[in-house]
């Protein structure tokens, strides 16, 4: 895993695109900050950019670097969700401008997974997380089911996980505002 994580912070750190084990499903990722990566995902997805991807901090120490005013429910729901959940915060600084939605709003992920946990802490910033897929292909569940097509666009593919079947599901996806108010997008 040591070896894997050196390699993939390489990547990123020279603007690289990675395919990667999250905490939920395989993903495609890139540093947060960077706008040329962030725009190379969306074309290997072939996705609107205007359909939003996540980004995955390792801890929620983390957060108030990028999220003004964080709703105090968010220590709560990321505390006390059984599953992965993704909180789409407004206000967001500090990512790449196509990541920002209305209200400059950003969905935001703590890892749970040893691995992009410590990812994210070795690069030291967030790290786009989108499913490993052409947009509107199915999810891959498993390494196995990614095509080649996604992972022939990559710099790189991580090997920690490959042979996992373990079965993995999306995070849940709410949105919450700032005085508390939370909507549920996915549960």
């Amino acid at each position: 895993m040591n070896e894997d994580i050196k390699k993939a912070i390489e990547v990123l750190r020279k603007g690289g695109v990675i395919l990667y084990p999250t905490d939920t499903i395989w993903g495609i990722g890139c540093d947060a900050t960077n706008s040329a990566a962030v725009k190379r995902i969306y074309e290997i997805k072939h996705r609107a950019e205007n359909k939003a991807m996540l980004v995955l901090l390792d801890s929620m120490t983390e957060l108030d670097k990028y999220v003004d005013n964080i709703p105090s429910m968010a220590y709560d729901l990321n505390e006390l969700s059984e599953k992965p959940i993704t909180i789409i915060y407004n206000n967001v600084t500090g990512v790449a401008p196509e990541l920002l939605g209305d209200n400059h709003s950003v969905g935001i992920r703590i890892s749970r997974e040893p691995f992009t946990q410590e990812l994210c802490r070795q690069l030291r910033r967030p790290i786009v997380s989108t499913s490993a897929n052409v947009s509107g292909a199915p999810s891959a569940a498993f390494f196995a089911e990614i095509s080649d097509e996604i992972k022939q666009a990559v710099d790189y593919i991580v090997s920690y996980r490959q042979d996992d079947t373990t079965p993995h599901q999306p995070s849940s996806v709410v949105m919450l505002s700032p005085d508390n108010v939370v909507k549920i997008l996915r549960p």
